[in-house]
Order: C-alpha cells, then structure tokens, then sequence
C-alpha cells in the first residue's frame, strides 16, 4: 500500500476520465462520489453500509467538527477515522462554505472571519492556519484549502475581491499545511460564471502547487445551465495529472453532465437527505414514496437494483414506513439513493475505461426520460 498521495489517470474518453487516487489509507477509484458525513456520520448510514454502496471515499465537515464535538477531543480520541469507524479516505472541507451561509453575524477581513455558532451562539475564528491546523487535527487524507465563496449571482467586481482573496487565503494554507506525507493538499478555484477570472485563479492556483485542484463556488444558485457552461473550459485551466473535484454536485445528471467535462471527484448531500424526506433517485427518475400510488404496489422500487431495500422490501412497505415516521425508511431509502449514485460513478468508471462513455450517457439519460413505472 502506497504511503504518499498520488493521481494516476487511466482512461479518458472525449475529456471524461477515469483513473485512480492512492492514499495510505486505500485507493479512490475515479470518477468518485464523496458520501457527506458532516458530523463524523453519514445520516441514517452504518460506515460499513456506506463502504457497501461501492464509496471509496467519505467527506467530513471542518465547521460543523469544530464546534462540535471540537476538533481537538477528536484528537484526542485517536482522530476522525477512529473516532467514526470508517478506516478508508476522508476528505475534510476547509469550513469556509458553511461560515458564509450557516454562522450568524459573520465579519470577514484579510486575515480570516470570525463568527457566531449556529449551534450556541459562541463567538469563533476562522482563518486560514486555522482551518489547517483543525484538519490536520481531525487527521483527514484530503484537505481544502480555506475559501470564501460567495452565492450566485453577485456582481463581477464583488466575484473578482473574493476570488483574490481566496488566492491569498490559499497561498497561507499551503505554507500552514507544511509537508505531511501520506496527506494532500486540495486548492479551489473560484470566479464565478467569469471565465477570465477562472483562468486568473487556476493560474494562482498553479503557482503556488496543489496536490489536487477543487472547482469551487458553483451549484450555489446559478442553475445547471450556467453550471455547464462554466465547467466547458474551467476544468481545462487545471493540471491533467493532478485530481479536480467539483464540490456540492449534485443531481444525477449534474454528475455526469460533470464528469463528461473532466471532473474526476463531487460530494453531494443530496442522495442521504433525499433518502430522509421520501425522495428517491431511480434510473427512471426520481420517485416520491411518499404519494399513495405506492400504498399497495408490491414492486420493489427498482427491479434491476441489489440494494437492500430494492432486493427485500416493496413499495408499499417503504411507503408505509415512511408515513409512519418509521427510522427504517431513512435507512433503507438512504442505502438506496446512495447505492444508486455508486452504481452511476461505476458505470461511469467502465464506460470511460471502454470507449463508450458517449453511448453510455445516452442510455443514462434516455432511461431516465422515461419516468417512473406505471402505477398498478
């Protein structure tokens, strides 16, 4: 087992790729969707549940872990893998995103912002050093660089401050985070839907020397549209043997509408919430248990898949279960949604390596056009 971090790219097919990221704590098959275990947990998920959908990788939150249980306890309880039972990669994010739009009374200066608790009120500071010295605590393999990311849309002149900004936020990050072998470094792009200043801050970014490069500041209201447009060129200003990953995506079709512009990695908190309110990704669309068409279906959600609540219970018992305010649907209809994503990511995986992502894709898409099984 390899004790540094490293990319190797083993496919690619018009600019989807596929290929692997080695950690000392076991490979990272790409394209790759990143779980979110925000508070040292993916929500109504054992890890070793999770490890079965096919997850490689989990993404934990440093905002959300440093208020609590703190980052320092996780520390001292042997580090954030221990901690949550789940020995395979982590990723941390740099906890910049939730400051902006979860912490109260926010001010932001140069040197970081300091922030009131969503969770008590506490008064905090985030800063670049930080945010790296809260990762290294937690112990994740892969850490973000500390970013400020405004919501779309905003005017060009607000998008460029912030983007500099970052940049300069990202050059002490990496000066904070030092050299720590087996542990890598990701620095994020911004600029929002401006492709010059994309370029400006790839270029930054490329200067200073990542181990892996995030788009950052996108799925934060502009649609997918306007998301697609920006990820046409702006994966292309990143270093092909270097991992990018698009944080907060997304959708089914945001992910491989992703992957087919060059994207290796995406996190999403999408398929577990979902998974929690009823909502349910299929590769016939979306289908929401909770309407009474389901009552006394005794089809499973989707015959062609091997999850468990696929394989073992039917519609009108999940549908039950969840009116019924039962624990078990966020449980089962998470596993499904999750094993469902992986499902896509592997697909994905095998086209590239082949030679048939296009013809893959059209399948994708042209299943999910056609909606949901008739109702009984």
């Amino acid at each position: 087992m390899t004790q540094r971090f490293s990319f190797e790219l083993k496919a690619t097919d018009g600019k989807a790729r596929t290929g692997v990221i080695h950690t000392p704590r076991g490979e990272v098959r790409t394209p790759a969707f990143m779980p979110v275990g925000t508070a040292a947990t993916v929500k109504a998920m054992m890890p070793e549940s999770v490890r079965a959908t096919g997850a490689d990788i989990l993404l934990g939150n440093t905002y959300h872990l440093m208020l609590r249980p703190t980052a320092e306890r996780i520390d001292r309880l042997g580090g954030l893998h221990k901690f949550m039972n789940w020995e395979r990669p982590i990723l941390t994010d740099s906890g910049g995103f939730q400051v902006m739009s979860l912490a109260g009374l926010r001010k932001l200066t140069e040197k970081g912002v300091t922030f009131k608790s969503h969770i008590d009120g506490s008064k905090h500071e985030l800063t670049p050093e930080r945010s790296m010295e809260i990762q290294r605590l937690l112990g994740s393999d892969i850490v973000m660089c500390f970013d400020e990311c405004p919501a779309l849309p905003a005017d060009r002149d607000r998008i460029a401050e912030s983007m500099r900004l970052s940049m300069r936020w990202a050059e002490r990050s990496r000066e904070a985070f030092g050299d720590r072998p087996g542990h890598a470094l990701f620095g994020i792009m911004q600029g929002g839907l401006e492709r010059d200043l994309r370029e400006e801050s790839a270029e930054a970014l490329k200067a200073i020397g990542f181990d892996g490069y995030a788009v950052g500041g996108l799925a934060v209201g502009e649609g997918q549209e306007a998301m697609f447009d920006c990820l046409d060129y702006a994966p292309d200003f990143l270093p092909t043997d270097k991992p990018r990953y698009l944080m907060g995506v997304g959708k089914p079709d945001d992910i491989v509408g992703a992957v087919a512009r060059g994207i290796d990695m995406m996190d999403c908190v999408l398929p577990s919430r979902s998974g929690r309110t009823g909502q349910v990704f299929t590769r016939r669309g979306v289908v929401n248990i909770k309407n009474a068409r389901h009552a006394d279906d005794p089809r499973p959600l989707d015959e062609q898949c091997s999850c468990p609540a696929c394989s073992n219970y039917s519609r009108a018992y999940l549908h039950h279960v969840f009116r019924a305010n039962e624990m078990i649907s966020g449980m089962l209809l998470t596993w499904h949604n999750l094993h469902y994503f992986q499902e896509i990511m592997q697909g994905m995986r095998d086209a590239i390596a082949a030679g048939t992502f296009e013809a893959w894709q059209a399948e994708f898409h042209a299943q999910r056009a056609q909606g949901d099984i008739e109702p009984l």
